[in-house]
């Protein structure tokens, strides 16, 4: 959920509704993200970025479990978003990003377990709005580093987008690759590949076959067709819909290792919502 690719760049607000329903089940996995991005222009083509994100995860888990579900079907996660990013060069663009997060069910009183960092460092080679490129390209370079994976040391971070013509452009990286068809420069279609998920801490942990829970985690990877509308040059809906080809909702101990499994059946997949970007 934190990546400093071009919709950090670029978004200044985003409200959006994700679901992914169990399988074979009543239980249910819906997501309702909020996202809002203020550029501050200190110098010519130098740019602060202070912005915040929420999403909200609600787990409707109707099935019978040998625990109390009720401690966990709300999962909040708030992040301040704070970016840096300036030219090198006429090609060449750096960034850094410093993004604090609070990931839990906040079901109590906030503490360090709650509390999780993360950030990046970027070079961006952006040649989508110059006139003179043949076929205009957005290469990002860079190191990651996100807490919550539980790996202990930056990432690395590769993502190229191409505009192949006037109909064809691809985006290929991580997390997420797409082909995308432009039937107008306002109405697109695309077929994609993508991963999602999130880990939190639980606040009111609880014992299950015999360890203790503290920690909730999901992770997906996604394939499926999405449709994006411009009502203008800066307003945009969308919407994504596929299947699951990985899918993982697990509850996990203070060491995160795995106590139990709510779910790992691939399923159906929706994500809509509406933008606003530079």
């Amino acid at each position: 959920m934190s990546q400093f690719t071009n919709a950090q760049l670029t978004d200044l607000a985003r409200l959006e509704y994700s679901f992914i329903p169990k399988s074979n089940s009543e239980d249910q996995y819906t997501r309702l993200r909020a996202l809002v991005n203020f550029p501050i222009e200190t110098t010519k083509d130098c740019y602060l970025i202070i912005g915040a994100e929420y999403n909200r995860v609600i787990l409707n888990l109707e099935d019978e479990y040998a625990f109390d579900t009720s401690l966990f079907e709300t999962i909040n996660i708030i992040d301040l978003n704070v970016g840096y990013t300036f030219k090198t060069s006429e090609k060449w663009r750096l960034g850094f990003k410093f993004n604090p997060r609070i990931a839990s069910t906040l079901t109590s009183k906030i503490t360090s377990d709650d509390f999780f960092i993360n950030g990046g460092a970027f070079a961006i080679n952006d040649r989508t709005k110059d006139s003179t490129a043949k076929r205009p390209y957005r290469l990002i370079l860079g190191l990651t580093y996100n807490a919550t994976t539980g790996i202990p040391f930056p990432l690395p971070f590769v993502s190229y987008y191409r505009r192949v013509n006037e109909k064809w452009s691809f985006s290929a990286g991580v997390p997420k690759s797409n082909l995308k068809y432009f039937f107008t420069e306002s109405s697109m279609l695309q077929t994609f590949v993508s991963l999602d998920g999130y880990f939190a801490h639980l606040q009111r942990p609880q014992e299950i076959n015999g360890k203790e829970v503290d920690n909730i985690s999901l992770s997906v990877v996604i394939g499926g067709l999405g449709y994006e509308y411009c009502f203008t040059k800066h307003l945009v809906a969308y919407m994504y819909t596929g299947y699951t080809f990985r899918l993982n909702n697990v509850l996990r101990d203070e060491n995160r290792d795995e106590v139990f499994k709510l779910d790992d059946v691939n399923a159906f997949y929706l994500r809509t919502g509406i933008k606003f970007k530079i």
